[in-house]
């Protein structure tokens, strides 16, 4: 598990760095519970006989998929930042009225 949670985390990761500036909370979210989903049957596939309370136990203290030091990054908490206005205060190269 922590090998796979050491693949994953820096994939997520960039993912939600890269659309962070954007209207994107919602997508994260369910970017955030998708990954649980699967990570969850991933060991539920690799440990068939073993019941969800053990599995939840081992895994998933305070439902976070975990092993070790290595936590499965939830990107429904990255902090989502517009870009501020900035309005005429864009330089361009071109000329306008005022300059010419």
């Amino acid at each position: 598990m922590e090998h796979l949670l050491y693949m994953l985390n820096p994939m997520i990761r960039g993912w939600c760095m890269y659309f962070r500036h954007g209207v994107s909370k919602a997508a994260f979210e369910y970017l955030g519970a998708y990954t649980w989903r699967r990570v969850f049957r991933w060991l539920r596939k690799r440990h068939p006989r073993v019941i969800v309370r053990e599995l939840r136990r081992r895994y998933l203290p305070n439902w976070r998929p975990t092993d070790g030091d290595v936590r499965l990054y939830y990107a429904g908490e990255t902090v989502v930042s517009r870009y501020k206005y900035r309005g005429t205060r864009i330089p361009t190269p071109w000329e306008t009225a005022e300059t010419a």
